[in-house]
């Protein structure tokens, strides 16, 4: 899994029946020190992830793991909403 800040949304109109119904986020990906990388990935996103949330990002056939979408063109899927994230007692994401 990798850490990523939603940072839009992707709309086609025009794709695959199989792909009916999904919505695809733009995330940023980040590091392990809480900073963006200039790295962007297209993901499904089955949460209700919004703009400017961290997420959880699973890749390859991790992705298609979940029932709903075994049958489905994926490469990546947002999996988790994060909260928190706190690395050597310090945070670096989160409300509190």
């Amino acid at each position: 899994m990798q850490m990523a800040k939603v940072r839009g949304t992707v709309v086609g109109t025009q794709k695959l029946p199989s792909m009916s119904g999904v919505k695809l986020l733009l995330l940023q990906l980040i590091d392990e020190n809480g900073e963006l990388l200039p790295k962007y990935e297209v993901a499904a996103d089955p949460v209700g992830a919004g703009f400017g949330e961290w997420v959880l990002v699973n890749r390859g056939s991790a992705a298609r793991q979940e029932e709903n979408h075994q049958n489905r063109p994926l490469d990546a899927m947002v999996v988790a909403i994060i909260d928190t994230v706190t690395v050597d007692n310090r945070r670096l994401y989160g409300n509190e």
